[in-house]
């Protein structure tokens, strides 16, 4: 079956092999949903499972990352046709004083894994910046990324704008990245901590589908 050619070259991270084919599942006349729901979807989901348990590592991730989104772009048109929404809306960024991304990409490659929209804020992003994204685009999860101990209370100061701004009932906030701990996570009062990029995206489709309930 094409879904299992297009998972197995997408797993593989031969970005031009998933596009030939994602091409090819096109003009056989497949939906684009099924296309991403039943070819690259699941093909990042494995991605994503050998992640977790240390079978692959940030390279092959980031390849076969590449791999989907060269399916997804040819995608896109057609999906926003068929009028498929995302399962949800998250805005992402690495926390002001803060440059590192690496994490914050592997995040969100998983969450488009997932089916949600994401929206990449960068790095070295303020609290004002998260919360008035969220409030203008309608997303419904904040995930803030922190590499460094001193840039880890700006967490917090999200949470806090999430309040003062009166969204927080309808936004779920998330942290992650090496000095964040399930700890911390609680103290400041954010919704969830995730130890690695998978689990993140978890989470955040079970938020999505839990708000849209």
């Amino acid at each position: 079956m094409i879904f299992d050619d297009i998972s197995e070259k997408l797993q593989a991270g031969r970005a031009r092999d998933v596009k030939a084919l994602v091409q090819q599942a096109i003009d056989e006349g497949i939906s684009a949903q099924d296309i991403l729901e039943k070819g690259l979807v699941p093909g990042m989901n494995v991605i994503g499972e050998k992640f977790k348990n240390n079978e692959v590592f940030v390279p092959e991730v980031l390849v076969a990352a590449r791999a989907m989104n060269q399916g997804a772009q040819l995608l896109k048109p057609l999906l926003a046709a068929e009028g498929v929404k995302a399962s949800g809306k998250v805005c992402i960024g690495t926390v002001q004083g803060d440059l590192h991304d690496i994490g914050k990409n592997l995040v969100k490659m998983m969450m488009e894994g997932k089916g949600l929209e994401v929206i990449d804020l960068g790095t070295d992003v303020s609290p004002e910046t998260f919360v008035e994204t969220a409030k203008n685009e309608g997303c419904q999860i904040i995930a803030c990324s922190a590499l460094l101990t001193t840039t880890m209370g700006v967490m917090g100061e999200v949470v806090k704008k999430a309040e003062e701004a009166g969204i927080r009932d309808k936004v779920r906030i998330m942290v992650g990245g090496a000095p964040v701990t399930e700890e911390f996570c609680r103290k400041i009062g954010a919704d969830a901590y995730t130890s690695d990029a998978a689990s993140a995206a978890d989470k955040a489709l079970e938020f999505c589908t839990e708000l849209a309930g």
